[in-house]
């Protein structure tokens, strides 16, 4: 596989929009890198862009400290310096107009289990770039995993496994599964929201990253099972997985402030937004760049096998 340039363990490039130059400060021995000395922009200059996109894909996650600058039009600007930003395929934007997605723990959307964005359809998005809005006092934090860390750390047997095997992805998963109170009524509104459209897509275990050439877990709360395999047999294999993807070692773990940008490769992670601030107010806002299918060891490439509207 082609190899990914590395940076220093502090890396200095040129000074970008501030008096600062730009430094790269990794935070995990394996994920994520807080970068200081930018002033996140759509007028940033393309070596400038090129220069986040580099940390990026060998950091997975970056982490930007006081853009308060933004809003939402300056943030979905900036999101397009990276491609084509969409918005998500079944819930609505935050505005006409718009194609951002107003993750508000009021409405029910807390995203407290590891997955990654949109896996249910076929080209999910490469990026996602979300700003802390509203922050609680305590609590709120979102946890990132490196899953080409966690296929590149498996056991041979279980490497092996991975490359031959296939998962379907749908959005109707079990919200269920990893909770231990009831929901709410605005859970189960936007839940029927978000299910408005029921995709299934096959997915590669096993992706090619297309810039890096690494070899990268594709997974996470979207999996109903894997192709071939029982419904018990794929549970407890999803569990052996999971649990290599979200090792500690593989993990980074960021405290929000208000106006905090983390941008993370969706190629590459899984992440979980921590619930423990009990009924604060968290409001975050997330623009995504479409992705491309994802294609497997094999060289065959994911698949939607169902895209049905709901009716009311």
């Amino acid at each position: 596989m082609p190899e990914l340039p590395t940076l220093a363990a502090e890396s200095t490039l040129a000074p970008v929009t501030s008096n600062e130059p730009f430094q790269v400060r990794p935070i995990g021995g394996r994920i994520g890198a807080e970068v200081r000395g930018v002033t996140l922009s759509a007028d940033l200059d393309d070596d400038a862009v090129a220069a986040i996109n580099h940390a990026l894909l060998e950091h997975k996650v970056l982490f930007f400290r006081g853009q308060s600058h933004l809003d939402d039009a300056a943030q979905e600007a900036f999101a397009a310096r990276f491609g084509e930003t969409v918005a998500h395929p079944t819930v609505p934007s935050l505005s006409s107009g718009s194609r951002l997605l107003e993750l508000d723990s009021k409405h029910g959307t807390r995203a407290n289990s590891w997955h990654t964005d949109v896996t249910f359809v076929d080209a999910y998005p490469k990026i996602s770039i979300l700003r802390g809005v509203v922050i609680p006092p305590a609590g709120g934090d979102t946890v990132w995993a490196n899953t080409a860390a966690a296929y590149a750390n498996l056991p041979e047997v279980l490497r092996d496994l991975a490359d031959k095997l296939w998962a379907l992805h749908s959005n109707a998963y079990d919200y269920a599964a990893t909770r231990n109170v009831p929901d709410t009524e605005s859970e189960r509104e936007y839940r029927k929201q978000f299910t408005s459209t029921l995709y299934e897509t096959e997915h590669p275990v096993v992706r090619v990253h297309p810039e890096t050439g690494e070899r990268t877990l594709v997974l996470g709360h979207f999996v109903q099972r894997f192709i071939g395999l029982s419904q018990r047999d794929s549970d407890r294999l999803a569990e052996l997985f999971h649990d290599h993807v979200t090792r500690l070692e593989n993990t980074v773990r960021w405290r929000w402030t208000q106006g905090d940008v983390a941008i993370w490769d969706n190629r590459a992670t899984q992440h979980y937004a921590v619930a423990d601030y009990a009924d604060a107010h968290r409001v975050v806002r997330r623009a995504t760049v479409h992705g491309d299918v994802p294609v497997g060891i094999d060289g065959r490439k994911s698949r939607i096998v169902k895209q049905e509207t709901r009716t009311a």
